[in-house]
């Protein structure tokens, strides 16, 4: 699932199936799951096989076209009723990535004009599935695209020699390919300019580590792991010139909820006069949610904390909070990068205008 530099493939879609490279086996197994109905792609983006906002939409699109490729109905309505079930069950997976209810919602619309656009006649079936199906692979294509225009607006904010810090994995993993975050330092690389990469361990899931890391070796670019208690360590010596994170939903005032422990790299920035990006495709960006107050936030199992992968490294009995995500204010970002071009504050007005160009 890997081909010309950063086009890493989280998931694909293949008759009968999506297939996920599962990346709770990364970094040392390369495996692939094979999800042959509805129900197997919603666990896999429960158990995070797949994970990264952008990549979970994508794979809801797939488990979508999957649906409908499976599905024998004799009449439109039972294709429909079939269709938005699925469409339900996908959605109830990850509560905070916006990304996941734009796909559904996206793929949903499509579903139903095609069985407008179809009518009764013979073969109606076959051609609401090709509709639905091409258009889950439009939408990974897509995002594929906007990661590649992100880096291009991205880099040319970077200085010649930059030491970018990251946090979790927004990379090709997370993406449709190239990444949002990583996507800019692939641009960056690309351009010519002497990139380093500090990663984030990014626990208690080790997304960068595992994953960041990863891909970093995979690419040739420059990196070193830290622990997540470090990075004001490092930025307090003036080894950071840069942090660029992801999102998985942006409000409307550009208030960012992102893997947890990002607000936390916000702040430490602020403190040393560090500027603070954030990288994501407009489909991030969620105008009907005012601020970070309104976005609902996952908290994920205990036992993620207690015993990662399991490694027991708490008492079984100990009290766990683990909030999968946590929210950036927008006053703490310099910059948001996107496909349409980057937003400056006020984030009210800038974002607005980059989702309102073609």
């Amino acid at each position: 699932m890997t081909g010309r530099r950063g086009t890493v493939r989280a998931v694909r879609l293949e008759p009968g199936a999506v297939v996920f490279l599962d990346q709770t086996k990364l970094p040392t197994a390369v495996e692939f799951l094979r999800a042959g109905s509805v129900e197997e792609v919603a666990r896999a983006i429960e158990t995070m096989v797949v994970r990264g906002a952008p990549a979970i939409g994508i794979a809801a699109a797939y488990g979508l076209a999957l649906a409908a490729e499976l599905s024998r109905a004799q009449t439109p309505e039972a294709f429909l009723a079939e269709f938005e079930a699925a469409a339900q069950r996908l959605g109830r997976t990850r509560p905070t990535a916006v990304n996941l209810f734009w796909a559904i919602d996206r793929m949903t619309r499509v579903a139903r004009e095609a069985v407008v656009e179809t009518g009764r006649g013979e073969g109606w079936l076959e051609r609401v599935k090709a509709q639905v199906t091409a258009e889950a692979r439009e939408i990974a294509a897509s995002d594929e695209r906007a990661n590649r225009e992100i880096g291009r607006h991205g880099q040319a904010l970077l200085p010649e020699r930059c030491r970018v810090l990251t946090h979790c994995n927004a990379g090709a993993l997370a993406t449709g390919g190239y990444g949002t975050a990583l996507g800019i330092v692939r641009a960056a690389v690309e351009a010519g300019k002497e990139i380093s990469v500090l990663v984030d361990e990014t626990r208690p899931l080790w997304q960068g580590a595992r994953l960041t890391a990863w891909e970093m070796l995979q690419e040739g670019i420059p990196a070193t792991l830290i622990t997540d208690n470090m990075a004001g360590w490092f930025m307090s010596r003036g080894e950071v010139d840069a942090v660029i994170v992801g999102a998985d939903r942006i409000a409307a005032n550009g208030d960012t909820a992102n893997k947890i422990g990002t607000y936390s790299l916000a702040v430490l920035a602020a403190a040393h006069g560090v500027p603070f990006y954030v990288a994501a495709p407009r489909s991030t960006v969620d105008p009907g949610t005012k601020c970070g107050d309104d976005i609902v936030i996952e908290e994920r199992s205990a036992d993620e904390v207690r015993r990662p992968y399991g490694l027991e490294v708490a008492p079984p009995g100990v009290r766990v909070a683990n909030p999968a995500f946590d929210v950036t204010p927008a006053r703490l970002i310099r910059a948001m990068v996107t496909e349409a071009g980057v937003a400056w504050p006020p984030y009210e007005v800038s974002l607005a205008g980059l989702l309102d160009r073609p």
